[in-house]
């Protein structure tokens, strides 16, 4: 049997950023409109500030504009909060992202569910699972959106597939599954109290693997064939590299499972980039709500 194929997430979220900056022109030419985000970075935290960064670079590259609060560690949860109502009446932010996670002294849920959910550009505030669970037009939490995303795109009509998801978190499992019952499919949640975990992931025409756990997944759970969305993002010893280097592993044990499945997400360089490209999509989708304008066309398409 062949390999599978690569679902390039690097490649799909290019091209959906070039789609965005076309579309983005288009909002500025007809209706004088710019889409802006704002991300708000409390403390020191060095993987945030660097994913802090791509999106901000992001945002300016696809002509979107970029609001940026860089807060100190110390910062008391009523100061966040009032930046937040601030960015809420602020009409040239149509998307507030608060980046997590938030220092110990700060309640998260309490911040998240601060944002206006029209401007919930992250999809985790209530009101907007609410709207998804219910099938209405909601902002969707950008890593499941990517995930559906590169799902339609590579196997075109998901009706009626058997999909399942392994893990239950708000941030993926569940909106995932939300998603996937949206399209169609027959779509089973599991955790780390499913029975037989091996046999249940067997049965998947899509496999999505979203626990936090290294190559969990081997390739003998998997379906001759399925389409395999690996969400994981692992950190591992790499002794190969050198005394003390590391790599990046998904939950899925990659060279076991690109044996098997039909198509595959790698990491990196799968989920990962359409994490940020979506967050600029819904940026986009909130601009033109919150003006009762209809979304533009790509008219590069």
């Amino acid at each position: 049997m062949s390999e599978a194929k690569i679902i390039d997430g690097k490649a799909f979220a290019a091209n959906l950023r070039e789609s965005l900056a076309r579309r983005a022109a288009v909002l500025k030419n007809e209706h004088g409109l710019t889409p802006g985000l704002a991300v708000v970075l409390v403390g020191e935290d060095p993987a945030s500030q660097v994913y802090v960064r791509n999106k901000a670079k992001q945002t300016v590259e696809v002509g979107f504009q970029s609001f940026e609060h860089k807060l100190d560690v110390e910062t008391p949860e009523a100061d966040l909060l009032a930046l937040v109502e601030t960015l809420n009446k602020d009409d040239a932010v149509h998307g507030i992202l608060v980046q997590l996670p938030l220092p110990d002294h700060i309640d998260s849920q309490k911040v998240l569910d601060s944002i206006d959910p029209a401007k919930d550009v992250d999809g985790f505030h209530a009101i907007n699972i609410g709207r998804l669970w219910s099938g209405m037009d909601a902002l969707v939490p950008c890593t499941p959106l990517g995930c559906s995303l590169m799902l339609k795109d590579t196997l075109g009509d998901l009706s009626g597939l058997n999909a399942v998801i392994v893990g239950r978190s708000n941030i993926v499992g569940k909106p995932m599954a939300a998603l996937l019952i949206k399209e169609s499919c027959t779509v089973t949640i599991c955790h780390s109290r499913t029975k037989d975990l091996p046999a249940v992931c067997r049965e998947a025409d899509i496999l999505v693997a979203a626990v936090g756990r290294a190559e969990m997944v081997r390739g003998d759970w998997i379906k001759p064939g399925a389409t395999v969305i690996d969400v994981g993002i692992n950190r591992i010893d790499a002794p190969e590299k050198g005394e003390g280097k590391t790599r990046l592993v998904g939950d899925v044990a990659f060279d076991e499972a690109v044996q098997v499945a039909g198509a595959i997400t790698p990491v990196p360089g799968g989920v990962g980039p359409m994490t940020i490209a979506c967050l600029l999509v819904n940026t986009l989708s909130a601009a033109c709500r919150q003006h009762g304008i209809e979304e533009p066309a790509d008219p590069g398409a």
